[in-house]
């Protein structure tokens, strides 16, 4: 049964998942100087499911949705995320501009599942939406070439396949969150290997596995076990513990992590433009959790 009360158990366990979530940024530009984005990608699946699947009975979901999400949520949104990184994107930027997710979601579901949008969404989604557009036009004025452009472009994309995966999360229902993140992993691993002979290729893949450094190799521990196990694992029991609209605000801390820890661990500076459109996209994504209720209570208030 949900509590409706926030334990201080139930806090320790969200601050553990936000800074897995957001130190992983800072992880990932790290991995990427050793190992090439998609044989990151190829390594972590591999560590997710093994030995996991070994232990854990596979989950009761049908395989069509199963493959659904292993391709949007796990191939799709890294895929993306890692070669937007590897091509210029800041870590710290990163996570907060993955965070559109949580529009892309709003709006899939909208068209998926007739889910009504309310005047906080709407609203919502217009103001990250100009904070993204300085963000990226900010990109092209700071650095006057495709890179980081490209990066910003890249991830968005990711920020999309998180959201279609969301979308067949939901479609799949309740259902062991361990199980369903290691058995799914299973099925990214072949496409990120092809991917890595294709566009990074062979002599490349030999290469960065035979000099594989001590922190590359952390990187992909740190990964598959902290950032995905442990953290998918920690989130599962919030969310099955206390209601969902006490648990998805949470994830606003993530980009706070991950634009602090790439300040402090890269020394990735903001400018002034990027502050205020990173400001702007955190009010955005205030108003689209919280502006309903709130909007909500004023009507109600002076009605």
């Amino acid at each position: 049964m949900s509590q409706t009360v926030l334990s201080p158990r139930h806090i320790l366990t969200a601050l553990i998942v936000v800074c897995l979530w957001g130190v992983n940024f800072v992880v990932i530009k790290i991995g990427l100087k050793g190992i090439p984005p998609f044989l990151m990608g190829a390594l972590r699946f591999m560590l997710v499911a093994f030995p996991a699947i070994l232990f854990l009975p596979r989950p009761k979901v049908p395989l069509k949705l199963l493959i659904a999400y292993a391709l949007t949520i796990s191939l799709g949104q890294f895929a993306f995320l890692f070669s937007a990184m590897a091509v210029g994107m800041p870590a710290g930027l990163a996570s907060l501009v993955l965070q559109a997710q949580a529009f892309f979601t709003v709006g899939l579901s909208a068209l998926v599942f007739g889910d009504k949008l309310r005047a906080g969404n709407l609203i919502g989604m217009l103001v990250a939406s100009a904070g993204l557009l300085l963000l990226g036009s900010n990109s092209i004025a700071a650095t006057g070439s495709q890179v980081t452009v490209a990066g910003f472009i890249l991830t968005i994309c990711g920020a999309f396949s998180w959201a279609s995966g969301n979308v067949i999360n939901k479609k799949i229902g309740p259902t062991a969150v361990l199980s369903l993140v290691s058995w799914s992993a299973l099925i990214p691993i072949i496409p990120f290997l092809l991917l890595s002979w294709l566009f990074e290729g062979g002599e490349m893949m030999v290469y960065s596995l035979q000099h594989m450094s001590l922190s590359s190799a952390l990187t992909i521990v740190y990964l598959a076990g902290a950032a995905t196990l442990i953290g998918y694992t920690l989130w599962g029991r919030l969310l099955s513990s206390l209601p969902t609209h006490m648990v998805a605000p949470l994830t606003l801390m993530v980009p706070v992590i991950g634009l602090s820890a790439a300040w402090i661990l890269l020394g990735e500076a903001l400018n002034t433009l990027q502050i205020v459109g990173a400001l702007i996209v955190m009010t955005g994504l205030l108003i689209n959790v919280f502006g309903t209720r709130a909007f909500d209570w004023i009507r109600q208030k002076f009605a």
